[in-house]
């Protein structure tokens, strides 16, 4: 029997409007009436990080997850709910030094590499079974990196919409990416 991983993009909140390094915010009301009218994959399991924004969504699309710390969004730290251009413009070298270098972490907060590393042991963690996981563009955008076995910079050339599916499965020990971005 092979793995299959349903990963969803929560719905949008104020924060990913305004383009804010996300901090643990809740749906806005587009993002709760999008949530409410989109029909989610059948899964045997139904996961979502235990973000305001992951469990916003399950709940609007009427399903009870559990909860998975490990699907949690990355903490950046003082950046938290900062728009990126401005943290850009005050801290350029920062800025390049975080996107250059997946160790490093000038806001004090989680490093891209810790990041990856939760997400790949997550992946590893996986049940022989259909698992539908309601979380953050961070999160999907790391598993990508991973499935394709990309070099860690193609992180950010990964543009994940709110409320679409990426579809990962493992089939003899490899990893596949099925789909990505596929609205619901």
């Amino acid at each position: 029997m092979s793995i299959r991983i349903s990963l969803v993009s929560h719905a949008t909140t104020a924060g990913l409007r305004a383009a804010r390094l996300a901090a643990d915010d809740p749906l806005d009301d587009v993002g709760r009436e999008k949530a409410t009218a989109v029909s989610m994959p059948t899964a045997e399991r139904v996961v979502s990080s235990p973000g305001h924004a992951a469990r916003d969504t399950a709940d609007a699309a009427g399903l009870e997850p559990l909860p998975e710390p490990l699907l949690t969004e990355c903490s950046y730290g003082r950046w938290t709910g900062r728009r990126f251009e401005e943290v850009a413009t005050q801290e350029p070298d920062a800025v390049a030094q975080w996107m250059s270098d997946p160790t490093a972490a000038p806001h004090g907060g989680e490093p891209l590499a810790a990041l990856q590393a939760r997400v790949v042991s997550w992946l590893d963690q996986a049940e022989e079974r259909h698992t539908l996981a309601i979380t953050h563009p961070s999160i999907i955008r790391a598993a990508v990196v991973h499935v394709l076995g990309a070099p860690f910079p193609a992180f950010w050339r990964i543009d994940i919409a709110p409320l679409t599916l990426t579809d990962l499965r493992k089939d003899q020990g490899r990893w596949l990416l099925r789909a990505t971005g596929v609205p619901l």
